[in-house]
């Protein structure tokens, strides 16, 4: 009796997954953030809230809050699907859904009285120009955290999603790193670095990239492409619009 063996093959694409990368990625991505997070704010987190003079609008604590428990929530759920415990993950997420609806609320807010604040209390003349990349930002995150919520019975998709929406909230924090590390106004090149890490692991594990990063990655690019060039421009068009929304 001969034994006969066949090689069975996999196509291009289909890859299984396997690897550190597939089993930790998007837990590391959820620590790499809040160290972002954390180095970016601690250069300014002092004079600009702890002991800030003249005294911040309590809205501003509320903001820290709120935006370090989603990053909080970020990392909670990354650990809860790396020890498989999905059902959990499912319950909290509905938390998550919660705090992700009040931090575009909560943000624009935010923006519009901090900006105040700073041209009336502190006579500072770019917060109206600035507000652009605040809107930007807001916007980027919304819109993937809408799209993840959408989709979040497509592990592939969501995952990518909330990680993409996650990135988006990191470039206040880049935008406070060392002018040697990171030159203003190119804050938003660390932002894009953090979700290309994915488009890396894509890459490296699957061998194609996820229709989430290419579709995401270039509309990002392209959003915030356009608001610092009204920012660095000091687009007398959008400085009028801004002016208007916060005086």
């Amino acid at each position: 009796m001969t034994t006969t063996y066949v090689r069975v093959t996999r196509p291009p694409g289909a890859t299984k997954p396997t690897g550190w990368l597939n089993r930790y990625f998007y837990f590391f991505m959820s620590l790499l953030i809040a160290v972002t997070i954390i180095y970016g704010f601690s250069h300014t987190i002092d004079q600009n809230l702890i002991h800030a003079k003249p005294a911040r609008p309590w809205i501003l604590a509320l903001h820290a809050a709120v935006f370090s428990s989603w990053v909080v929530f970020l990392i909670l759920q990354s650990a809860l699907i790396r020890t498989r415990n999905v059902h959990l993950h499912r319950k909290v997420g509905w938390f998550g859904v919660a705090l992700g609806v009040v931090i575009p609320v909560l943000g624009i807010s935010t923006a519009i009285g901090m900006d105040r604040f700073r041209i009336f209390q502190l006579n500072d003349q770019t917060a109206a120009p600035f507000l652009i990349v605040q809107f930007c930002d807001i916007t980027c995150f919304t819109v993937a955290f809408i799209l993840a919520i959408y989709w979040r019975k497509k592990p592939e998709f969501h995952r990518r999603l909330i990680l993409v929406a996650s990135c988006a909230l990191t470039a206040a924090a880049f935008g406070r790193f060392p002018e040697y590390l990171l030159p203003y106004p190119w804050f938003y090149a660390g932002v894009d670095l953090l979700i290309f890490l994915g488009v890396v692991r894509d890459l490296i594990v699957t061998r194609r990239v996820h229709a989430v990063y290419r579709y995401a990655l270039p509309a990002m690019i392209l959003a915030q492409t356009f608001a610092i060039h009204l920012l660095i421009t000091n687009s007398p068009s959008w400085v009028k619009i801004a002016n208007r929304i916060l005086r």
